[in-house]
């Protein structure tokens, strides 16, 4: 489809808000005929016609029927800027109480969407959206018929991911919907993945140019003679370590332990570091002093372990890189690293139990 112009590319449509969402909403809410959205997309009406049908199947997902109504709010405060008069003073409250800092843009929903998507990626995960809580939640199996929570998700960003067509909802009306990653969504996250390898070699993204971004492609990157950490896609070793057994019939690893891997890559994942060159203990402990609230948890924790256990927690619970090429890298013997990995998160468990008043409690 060609750019978008006219009304239909006007503030009252978010940028991030795909092009049939618009063309949806420009008929239902702004009144336009179908051949007139179908001359301002410069496409064929019955184009428009299938995007309007299939939206209109699609309002039983209640994270996109919640979407479209939160848009055309939107349109509908737009329009009424439009004439002051008797409704100055309502229009004006409602622009006052607008949240710059929480206003939803493409750049925001990319960032949560490389972590939530990550996590989709893990077998047997979904995202768990219930009518009424305020946020969802991604959660996937643990063994033993538990599940593990492993990240939150606000409303209004699982909304903006389920009307892109990265989530989906095989069965809507039950009363906990849950969503699967699609296809769209595993492309989506290549392509963001991409961008942060791209930055992190200090390429920098030919924006705007769909073959550019099309040609960098995870699979080209990961094939390079650069190691490519492998933050997405991939089970956690932790998973695969609470599955064996130890000599008494007990898991390796229990579930708290595990949980603790967990919550130490969410807050490495929260605090944007997959995006940054790092690939020892040393690169995180000798930067500059962080600021960011997820940053400084990371960098207390492995700062408690010290280098060895450090470094067996960040190649394993945050890189996801298995136990036998951990151990290589490390040159430790073989089977020793399970060892370790166990020590290191027995230690870490107790940092997050002495500090977890003045770090706060785990969000994902």
């Amino acid at each position: 489809m060609t750019a978008q112009k006219g009304p239909l590319r006007s503030g009252r449509f978010p940028v991030w808000v795909p092009h049939a969402a618009r063309n949806y909403l420009a008929h239902t809410q702004k009144g336009l005929s179908i051949r007139a959205v179908a001359r301002e997309c410069a496409c064929h009406p019955s184009t428009v016609l299938r995007q309007i049908r299939r939206f209109e199947t699609r309002r039983d997902d209640p994270l996109i029927d919640a979407a479209l109504d939160a848009l055309s709010d939107q349109v509908a405060l737009a329009e009424a800027t439009k004439n002051w008069g008797e409704n100055k003073l309502m229009t004006q409250r409602k622009i006052d109480r607008a949240d710059p800092n929480q206003e939803l843009t493409q750049r925001r929903i990319d960032q949560e969407a490389k972590r939530i998507l990550r996590r989709l990626c893990e077998p047997g995960a979904v995202l768990a959206v219930a009518r009424e809580m305020e946020t969802a939640v991604v959660v996937r199996a643990a063994g033993h018929d538990d599940q593990l929570r492993t990240a939150m998700v606000e409303r209004e960003i699982a909304q903006a991911m389920a009307l892109k067509d990265w989530i989906s909802c095989p069965e809507p009306e039950n009363r906990i919907a849950r969503y699967f990653i699609t296809n769209n969504g595993r492309a989506a996250l290549r392509r963001l993945t991409a961008e942060d390898e791209n930055r992190a070699h200090g390429l920098g993204q030919r924006r705007g140019d769909p073959a550019a971004e099309a040609a960098w492609d995870l699979d080209a990157i990961e094939g390079g003679s650069r190691r490519t950490r492998r933050y997405h896609g991939t089970e956690s070793p932790l998973v695969g370590l609470a599955r064996r057994k130890d000599r008494d019939g007990s898991p390796f690893l229990d579930r708290a332990l595990v949980v603790v891997g967990e919550r130490l890559r969410e807050d490495f994942e929260l605090a944007q570091l997959s995006g940054d060159v790092i690939t020892k203990w040393e690169d995180i402990m000798d930067g500059p002093t962080p600021d960011d609230p997820a940053r400084m948890r990371v960098r207390a924790a492995l700062a408690e372990l010290g280098p060895g256990l450090g470094d067996i927690v960040l190649q394993c619970c945050c890189f996801l890189e298995g136990l036998e090429t951990t151990e290589k890298s490390m040159g430790w013997s073989a089977r020793s690293g399970k060892i370790v990995l166990r020590i290191a998160l027995e230690r870490l468990q107790r940092h997050y139990e002495t500090t977890g008043g003045k770090f706060g409690p785990l969000i994902g």
